[in-house]
Formats: structure tokens, C-alpha cells, sequence
């Protein structure tokens, strides 16, 4: 028995050694420092396991701001909303750019923007941006919604109105990754349906299991056929293949257009990059339209009051519905449509657990509230972590209970929320913060109102019995809307 236990003791005791000889020391004007005992990774075990646990529970011991070794990143928590202002406009000591830029070629496969190769690429890139937002918006709202249409039709809209059974997520992902992509990407030369859309659809899903670790900078190498899976993935956006498609949206357009004035871009990277919009636009987009779908589905008084509302829109349009005929609704209508919205917003407070990131681009104190300021070193993360303030009973009465009309109050969507008596300006960041907001977050909202839409006009739907109620998976913490820790199974029959 010693002769098993000693050695693992040596371990141990080695590692610990280690970590003290070459652990960081905390610096007068530094917040609590906590190191873990395992040398590079720290903390990262337990933050993987439960990051909003972890989280809670080191705020309840060193207070609203602490710093945290995490894979090898010494990286500083602001865990007070009342704070977040205080991070968010200290755009030059703390930049967000650097960090995707590291992060996003290792994972997507495309040489760094910033790297010098490409002069004013990543200022092209952002404004690129623009064309999922204002008035552009409505091109891709019209097209978005002529896209699931078509869709439901081909796949779902058929047969007799008995009942069929099927689970949330392979619903949520057949439809809206489809949808999507015609919307993005536009439709093939001759046909309405790309071949292989399936297929992709599976690829994408094994790459994004994945994603976690390739955002944790682990090499792709060691990710079994990870890497093959992403060349396949790639290599559906070369740009000969591309080149026919038509209806391709002014967005990839624009894109495409840019990448072509850089002789020294590949075909193959060009694809990479058109690989990443794709994941932006997906990969939490459907998680999302799941947990909109599932919080609905699953409170029969939340669906019924949002169903009459969507119902209520079309008869003052003077529109009936009728499975036999298409539905279009304008952007002004989706706009009109509050407690779907408010529905959504609720079901992303929930599932959301993004981290917004700042890198220190120098040694610099932090000023936060009044007198208050904490020393940040140069290429420490600066961090927000939003779940804590969506579960926090000080903002939200009963947080852990779904409130599909949380976001309305007296007939208009609520904007006041309040922690400790003051009026907060950031209550609910599913989608980020400041200048590094995702861009696409109005046409990501618009497309999950127009599925909820359609699918509550045309079908009844309901949860089979004798399941569990859904949880969070943790193991996307700190990447956007968690998946669910399993599916869900429904049955639905057209109205």
C-alpha cells in the first residue's frame, strides 16, 4: 500500500512546491489573489466544473473583485454590475480585439487579422458589420423570414394534423441552421437546397463539441479528427464553390468582395473566415431558440398570452392564418411583438453565461466607484462574467424562476432594474458589452421571434410526459448560451 501512496504523495508535494516557487504574489493596490496549488492550470478545474458556483463562492469570500489563476491567465473578476460602466469605457488600457485575435485563427483556421499581413483588414471587417444592423436590417429580416418558410414547408408543413413527436434541439437545429445559411449564404445554382446540408449540419455539431477546447487554445492536433472535420467544414466555402450562389446577403458579399484586394489570402483562408460567420451566426443562435422554445413550451399560460399576441398582430394586419398559405412578418410587426420578446429575453437570461473579456495593454489602476481603484498588470484579463448579475435575488425577484413578462411593465418593455437602491445601466448582457456587443444580436433576436412565430401559428405543440425538467450543461461556461444537458421530447400536430 505505501508503495502506492508515496509516490502520489511525492506528486503532490511537488506540485504544490512548484506553485509556491513560481505562483504570482499579490502587489499592494491588487485585489485577492487566488493561485490554486496546481501549477498553470490554478483554478481552472473548478471554474470548468461550475463557474458560476466557483464564481459565487470566492465573492462571498474576498468580496466583488478578485483575481484568479485559469489556464495559465492571471484573470481579474468584477463581480458588482454597479462596476461594469467602470470596465466598459477604459477602451485603451483594456482591449477585447487582441484576445479574439489570438483565439479565433487558432480556432477557425485563418491566418492572424492584426498580424500586419492584411493593412486594414480588421477595420474593413468592422465596418462589414453594419449590414446586420439599421435599415439593413430589413433585407435580412424579409429574407430570413421567406427562408424558415420555406422550410417548414418542405419539411414540417406536410401530411395530415396528426400528432408526430420530435425532440427541441434537432428541431430548433434542422430548421434554423438551414434557414440560416440560405439567409447568410444564399441558395445554390439551380436547386432551392444545398446537397449535403445535413451533413454539414452533423460536421458542425462535432466541431462545435469541440469548440470549448479550441478556445481554450488546446492544439487541434490533439483533438482526434477534430482538424478533419474543420478542412470538410472549410471547404464547403471555397470560393469556386461559393461563386454560383445566388441571394447571397450584402454581409458575405461585402466580405467576400474585401477578401478578394488581398493577394496574399488564400482561397482556403477566405473560406476559413466565411467557416467563422457561420459559427457566429449559429452557434448560439440555436441554443437559444431552444431554450426560448422549451421555457414556452413547458409554462402553458406564457404560450398562451404570447400566441394571442402573435395571433393578434396578423388580425390587425387583417392577415388570417391557415397552414395552407405562407406568413410574412415585417419588421415593424416583430418589433411589435413585446412579450415574445420579453419571453426570449428571459429564457436568455437564464442560459447565458458569457464572459466578457478586456486585456490590459499595460500596468494601470483600474479606477472603479469614488476612491476606489485596483492595480491591473499588463496582459491580465480583465473580466465580466453576467450570469452572477442574471441570478442575483437583488436585481431579480425569484431568479431562478422563469418569468416570461419579467421585461414588461405597464404595456412597455421594463429598462429599470436596481441593485442596493441604485438604478443600474447594464441589467441583462447576453450578448456582450460595449463596442464588443455582437453585431448580428438584432437579426439573432429578429429570427428566433420569427420561428417561435411560425411554429405557434401552424402547430400545437406539447412535452411528452415523464421527463425530467431540462438543466444547463456547464461545460460551454463562459462562451455564450449553454446547451442542454439533454434533449427534450415533444410531440406536435398542425393546428
Amino acid at each position: 500500500m505505501l508503495e502506492l501512496v508515496l509516490p502520489l504523495f511525492l506528486g503532490f508535494l511537488a506540485l504544490y512546491l512548484l506553485s509556491v516557487r513560481f505562483g504570482r504574489t499579490r502587489r499592494d493596490g491588487e485585489p485577492p489573489l487566488i493561485n490554486g496549488w496546481i501549477p498553470f492550470l490554478g483554478k481552472a478545474m473548478e471554474f470548468g466544473k461550475n463557474a458560476h458556483g466557483f464564481l459565487a463562492a470566492h465573492k462571498e469570500k474576498h468580496g466583488d473583485v478578485f483575481t484568479v489563476l485559469i489556464a495559465g491567465k492571471y484573470m481579474t473578476f468584477i463581480m458588482n454590475p454597479l462596476l461594469y460602466p467602470y470596465v466598459i469605457k477604459h477602451q485603451k488600457q483594456l482591449d477585447f480585439h487582441e484576445f479574439s485575435d489570438q483565439v479565433a485563427p487558432l480556432t477557425f483556421g485563418y491566418p492572424p487579422v492584426r498580424s500586419g499581413k492584411f493593412p486594414g483588414m480588421e477595420e474593413h471587417i468592422q465596418r462589414s458589420f453594419r449590414l446586420l444592423q439599421g435599415d439593413n436590417l430589413n433585407n435580412l429580416t424579409e429574407s430570413m423570414m421567406g427562408n424558415l418558410m420555406f422550410v417548414f414547408r418542405q419539411d414540417y408543413l406536410t401530411g395530415e394534423s396528426e400528432w408526430r413527436t420530435e425532440s427541441v434541439y434537432q428541431l430548433c437545429n434542422s430548421i434554423m441552421f438551414e434557414a440560416t445559411f440560405l439567409t447568410l449564404f444564399g441558395k445554390p445554382a439551380h436547386t432551392s437546397r444545398h446537397n449535403g446540408m445535413v451533413t454539414l449540419r452533423e460536421d458542425f455539431v462535432k466541431f462545435d463539441t469541440m469548440f470549448p477546447l479550441l478556445i481554450a487554445r488546446i492544439p487541434i492536433s490533439l483533438l482526434g479528427g477534430t482538424k478533419a472535420i474543420r478542412d470538410k467544414l472549410i471547404n464547403y466555402f471555397h470560393p469556386q464553390r461559393m461563386s454560383p450562389w445566388s441571394n447571397t446577403s450584402g454581409f458575405i458579399k461585402e466580405r467576400a468582395a474585401l477578401f478578394e484586394q488581398y493577394d496574399s489570402m488564400r482561397d482556403v483562408d477566405k473560406a476559413a473566415h466565411h467557416f467563422a460567420t457561420l459559427w457566429a451566426s449559429v452557434g448560439n443562435t440555436v441554443p437559444a431558440t431552444f431554450w426560448a422554445m422549451y421555457y414556452l413550451v413547458t409554462h402553458p399560460e406564457a404560450l398562451a398570452v404570447v400566441r394571442e399576441e402573435i395571433h393578434g398582430v396578423l388580425q390587425v394586419s387583417g392577415i388570417e392564418t391557415d397552414h395552407n398559405r405562407d406568413i410574412a412578418f415585417t419588421r415593424e410587426q416583430l418589433d411589435s411583438l413585446l412579450y415574445l420578446e420579453s419571453s426570449i429575453n428571459e429564457s436568455l437570461r437564464l442560459s447565458s453565461a458569457s464572459m466578457n473579456i478586456r486585456v490590459a495593454q499595460e500596468d494601470f489602476s483600474l479606477r472603479l466607484e469614488g476612491e476606489r481603484s485596483i492595480g491591473v498588470r499588463k496582459g491580465d484579463i480583465v473580466s465580466l462574467y453576467p450570469q452572477s448579475m442574471h441570478m442575483d435575488p437583488g436585481i431579480y425577484k425569484n431568479p431562478e424562476i422563469y418569468k416570461f413578462d419579467r421585461y414588461i411593465e405597464n404595456g412597455k418593455e421594463k429598462t429599470d432594474f436596481y441593485k442596493d437602491g441604485q438604478k443600474l445601466k447594464y441589467y441583462r448582457m447576453s450578448f456582450g458589452s460595449g463596442s464588443t456587443k455582437c453585431p448580428g444580436r438584432y437579426f439573432a433576436v429578429n429570427e428566433i421571434k420569427q420561428f417561435l412565430s411560425l411554429l405557434l401559428l401552424y402547430f400545437d405543440v406539447e412535452v411528452l410526459e415523464g421527463q425530467e425538467p431540462c438543466t444547463l450543461d456547464p461545460s460551454r461556461a463562459g462562451l455564450g448560451i449553454l446547451l442542454p444537458a439533454s434533449d427534450v421530447q415533444i410531440r406536435y400536430r398542425l393546428r
